[in-house]
């Protein structure tokens, strides 16, 4: 019988795993350890088959990518980077729109495992499981989630979404307001969550109650009819907004217009994710930027290593959000 890698493993005290990595020369394996396996293989007489092992590692240098919401700009902003990183790595991705759909994203993936990608860049529906990042990785499939998180075995590339919160709602308060409203975090994705918690823990930090919150979808209708809600009583309207999304933002700042109030004298308004639409806004959309370009460059560059590199604990890249001031983010107004 032509000894086998447990064969070889058994005889040098290691793992298969380990062998795996001498086998294929990984600078992860120690000297030593190195030395031991080698001595092993020709002591049992084993033979590499490289052209088995190179046909079983062959890459078809194609990546999935898989986005929740394709229509929202950011996710626009996302996959350009993606691509540029790709693109320079010479690799190209298959693109699928989800919509919000774990029914549609578990066909996609399907889809894609059919065409031999050789990993997936994942932003997941709302409601997805951990299972589905756990069965990639149980068959062997590098995976990458992007700005949502439902798995912690997995590789993941985000923004600090708290910080971002924690910038907005800390600039409107050294403006002067003190009725702050959030609106917008009505999905059940960890951004969301992020964003939600960071709003009730900063504003008693500074002694302000927590305003309100309007879990709407982050929308420009869900923006646009969260103002009905908030101002109906101006009595004890909030004097600022702070926003899921720039999306929202913009529907917020359209429901102000409807009721002839001026975002940025009457209500300063704060979005996220610094999309292209909210600069030429007028009045120019105050926001807090997280780096959809470069989250997508650094999600791409993360997945090409752990394609090459399939060993190792899962990391973590999370990219700092940086505060855009413009012109819908005034001071509070007179009582």
């Amino acid at each position: 019988m032509r000894p086998t890698v447990k064969d070889i493993a058994r005889h040098a005290g290691v793992s298969a795993a380990t062998v795996s990595l001498v086998l294929r020369n990984s600078p992860l394996v120690a000297a030593a350890t190195r030395a031991g396996v080698q001595s092993s293989m020709d002591s049992l007489g084993y033979v590499y088959h490289r052209a088995a092992a190179n046909l079983r590692m062959r890459l078809t240098h194609t990546v999935g990518l898989v986005i929740c919401e394709i229509t929202n700009p950011f996710y626009a902003e996302l996959a350009a980077g993606i691509d540029d990183a790709l693109d320079q790595a010479g690799w190209v991705a298959f693109v699928a729109n989800t919509a919000e759909s774990p029914t549609r994203q578990s066909r996609f993936i399907a889809r894609m495992r059919e065409h031999r990608v050789d990993g997936i860049l994942l932003a997941p529906a709302e409601g997805t499981s951990a299972e589905v990042v756990d069965e990639l990785n149980r068959n062997g499939i590098p995976v990458v989630q992007m700005l949502r998180r439902v798995g912690r075995s997995a590789d993941y590339v985000s923004a600090d979404f708290r910080l971002g919160m924690t910038l907005a709602a800390e600039h409107l308060i050294r403006l002067g307001h003190q009725r702050i409203a959030f609106v917008g975090g009505a999905r059940r994705v960890s951004p969301a969550r992020d964003r939600t918690e960071a709003f009730r823990a900063i504003l008693p930090r500074f002694g302000l109650p927590v305003g309100p919150i309007v879990n709407c979808l982050p929308t420009r209708e869900g923006g646009a009819a969260a103002v009905g809600q908030l101002f109906r009583d101006k009595s004890s309207a909030p004097t600022a907004v702070v926003c899921h999304n720039d999306l929202c933002a913009l529907g917020v700042m359209l429901g102000l217009a409807d009721l002839g109030l001026v975002p940025g004298r009457d209500a300063a308004i704060v979005g996220f994710d610094n999309i292209p639409e909210g600069a030429m806004h007028r009045p120019a959309l105050t926001t807090v930027a997280i780096g959809g370009r470069q989250i997508g460059e650094e999600a791409a560059r993360l997945l090409l290593r752990r394609i090459k590199s399939p060993e190792g604990s899962p990391e973590s890249i999370i990219l700092p959000p940086k505060l855009v001031i413009r012109e819908s983010c005034g001071p509070r107004p007179p009582i």
